[in-house]
Order: C-alpha cells, then sequence, then structure tokens
C-alpha cells in the first residue's frame, strides 16, 4: 500500500517535468560538467515551466502547490543523474525563507523573480572554519543607522557563482549569547563590498558553482533583515528540516537510480560464458542491496507524509538524513564493484554517480551531526 497518495494532477506534473529534463537537461549534461557550471538560461526555461518555487503563493507569482510537487521535481531530477542543477535548494530550502520570514514588501520584490528563474539564490552560512557549529560564525553585521555592514567570508556556497541573491548569516558582535546574536539578511549580489570568489574543485558534483563568497564593508539596509532581531538561529533550526528531507529525497533517488542501471548492466555483461547476473554473489548483493533501498523509501515516505501534516520530525529526519545518504554510498561503492573495472571509468554513468553521491552524508549536517541531534532529543 502506498503511504503518499498522488492525485491524477500529481502525475500529470510528473510526466511534464520528466519530459522537460529529457528534452532540456539530459542531452546537455556532460558539456555543462565539463564547463563546470549551469547556463542561466536552463533556470528561466524551469521558471517559464512553472517548475521553480512551486510553493510560493499566487500573489508573488507561484501556485501555491503543496509539497509533493517539490518532491516530484526533486525526484525526476535525480533520475537525469546530474547533480549541477541545484533547483531544489533554490525552490525548496533558500526560497522558504523569503516566503515565510521576509517583509511583504521583500516578497513582493523578490519572489516574482525566484519564480521566474530571473533570480537565483544562494544560502550562505559555512565558513572557512565553521562548519556544522552555526553558532561559531564569524560573520559580522554591525549597526550603522539604517543599514549594518558586514565583513566576512562564507565557503562551500551552492550556486556561488550564478546567485542574485543571497541569504546571508551573520553575527552581531554586540550580543554576548552566540544563538541570539544570529540574523539572516538578503543580500544583493550587485551589492558594493559583496565579491564572488573561486568556484571551488571538488571531487563530484563538478557543474554545481559551489564557491566562496566575500563581504568588506558590505552595507544592506536594515530592513532586508529576515525576521525579528537576534533570530536567526531558531529560523535556521525551523527550515533545516526540510532541508535534511530534500537531501533524503536525493540520497534515496540516486541509490534507486544506481540499482537499476546495475541490475541492466549485470543482466549484459558476461564472464565464463553467461551473465554476470546469474552468479549467485551478483544476486545475493544485489538483493541485499535492494532491500536496503525498500526500507529507504518507506521511511522517506512516511517522514513526506509526516512533514505535510506539520508534524515535528526533528529527530526522525535526522536519522534518515545519515542513514539514507550512507546507505545510498554503500549502494554506489557496491555498484561499482558489480561494474568490475568498467564502473572506474568515466564513460560509465555510476562512476558519475559514485562520486556525487559521497558528499551526501557531508553537506546539511554531516552524518556525526546527525547521530548528535537525535541523541539528544532522545535524552542520551
Amino acid at each position: 500500500m502506498d503511504v503518499i497518495k498522488y492525485s491524477e494532477e500529481h502525475n500529470i506534473f510528473r510526466d511534464a517535468v520528466r519530459r522537460f529534463f529529457e528534452k532540456e537537461v539530459t542531452p546537455h549534461i556532460e558539456e555543462w560538467e565539463e564547463a563546470g557550471i549551469v547556463p542561466r538560461s536552463v533556470w528561466k526555461k524551469m521558471g517559464d515551466q512553472g517548475f521553480l518555487c512551486t510553493d510560493v503563493p499566487e500573489e508573488y507569482g507561484g501556485v501555491g502547490a503543496d509539497f509533493l510537487y517539490s518532491v516530484i521535481l526533486t525526484e525526476e531530477l535525480g533520475r537525469t543523474g546530474f547533480t549541477g542543477l541545484a533547483t531544489p535548494l533554490h525552490s525548496d530550502i533558500l526560497v522558504p525563507y523569503i516566503t515565510s520570514y521576509a517583509r511583504e514588501e521583500l516578497k513582493k520584490k523578490y519572489l516574482p523573480g525566484c519564480v521566474s528563474g530571473e533570480l537565483i539564490t544562494a544560502v550562505a552560512m559555512t565558513e572557512p572554519n565553521t562548519g556544522s557549529d552555526l553558532a561559531a560564525i564569524r560573520t559580522s553585521a554591525v549597526e550603522d543607522g539604517d543599514h549594518v555592514v558586514i565583513n566576512g567570508q562564507k565557503t562551500f556556497i551552492s550556486n556561488a557563482l550564478n546567485c542574485d541573491l543571497v541569504v546571508l548569516a551573520t553575527k552581531d558582535p554586540a550580543v554576548e549569547n552566540p544563538y541570539q546574536a544570529i540574523d539572516l539578511y538578503l543580500v544583493e549580489a550587485e551589492t558594493p563590498g559583496f565579491e564572488k570568489g573561486k568556484k571551488i574543485k571538488k571531487v563530484g558534483w563538478h557543474a554545481q558553482d559551489t564557491g566562496e563568497l566575500f563581504f568588506n564593508d558590505c552595507r544592506v539596509p536594515q530592513a532586508n533583515r529576515l525576521g525579528q532581531k537576534g533570530g536567526g538561529f531558531l529560523m535556521l533550526m525551523e527550515k533545516l528540516q526540510q532541508e535534511r528531507l530534500m537531501c533524503c529525497i536525493i540520497g534515496q533517488v540516486a541509490a534507486e537510480r544506481m540499482i537499476d542501471m546495475t541490475i541492466a548492466y549485470c543482466k549484459e555483461r558476461t564472464a565464463f560464458g553467461r551473465p554476470i547476473s546469474k552468479f549467485q554473489n551478483t544476486q545475493f548483493r544485489i538483493v541485499e542491496m535492494a532491500t536496503e533501498i525498500k526500507l529507504g523509501r518507506a521511511f522517506l515516505d512516511q517522514l513526506i507524509v509526516d512533514h505535510m501534516e506539520g508534524k515535528n520530525i526533528v529527530v526522525d529526519v535526522s536519522m534518515a538524513k545519515y542513514w539514507i545518504c550512507e546507505m545510498a554510498m554503500r549502494v554506489a561503492d557496491g555498484c561499482v564493484q558489480l561494474h568490475g573495472g568498467y564502473g572506474y571509468c568515466e564513460e560509465y554513468p555510476i562512476a558519475r554517480a559514485w562520486r556525487d553521491t559521497r558528499v551526501l552524508s557531508i553537506f546539511a549536517g554531516t552524518s556525526e551531526i546527525m547521530k548528535y541531534i537525535a541523541a539528544k532529543f532522545m535524552g542520551l
């Protein structure tokens, strides 16, 4: 029995999304991987089709759709095997900060562009010496009249080169309590003092323009602050639940795609006069991986339903984020092994899937942090 109840409208939407990716993304993957970035035109095409920020209310240019539309988009993008187009980050992780916490005038100013693809967003939290410990960030925002003056550096920022608008985490050095010193500001890319740094060379996700951002006496209106003064840490904690759920979807679909391509390969590849799928070791390994994938899907689908019902799933999503992402890593390794030497060759898609999967247990909170969060809520 399916846990998630998709309507006919959902199914029609999925077909449209799949056709779009087959036409506009899949044929260009190798080109964009080589270039190290995705053209902005792709974002605009997605916006034209209504495939960005589907939950944004109609008064701001969106359609106010339910979360399942986001799930469908993320799943179908995952099935292309392409990690460079970080639209789930834009639509389902970053723009919700604006929808939930921005002043009305900021919503009217920025949300229509986010929906249309004219504005590409990024979230800047991580710093060179600060990863999971958000309370330890050093990027400062000092009040100066009706502005704040921002100084600091951010790194490992997705969409860093393409971004037009950043949700920037800062700290007020005048506030002693680090958890009450954090604020989030919307910073436009053309703001004086805001500089985009180099693109970071990564093991995987080659087409994703992950980079550094620098702020040197960058003056931002205080009106661009999200929420109440000192409320940044709580806002980040509230939105991280959905961010980590999106990571679970990405990891789950990656595992499902890898096992499908590996089963197909094992049926075609022969050794000692027969397909390697006929060897018991191959069969047992595939069944083991397929079982873990099914467990991940059951866990994930229930979390999606609970999230849509407004339940607090912080503990469960922390468990799922660590387990599903590490399961995807185990599947990636097992699938490469079954491909043999060809699995280590770039011409086979399992090679890129393998290296792209590795980062899933690191970003949006490492596996170790996920376990720490769950343990804390369990009273351990």
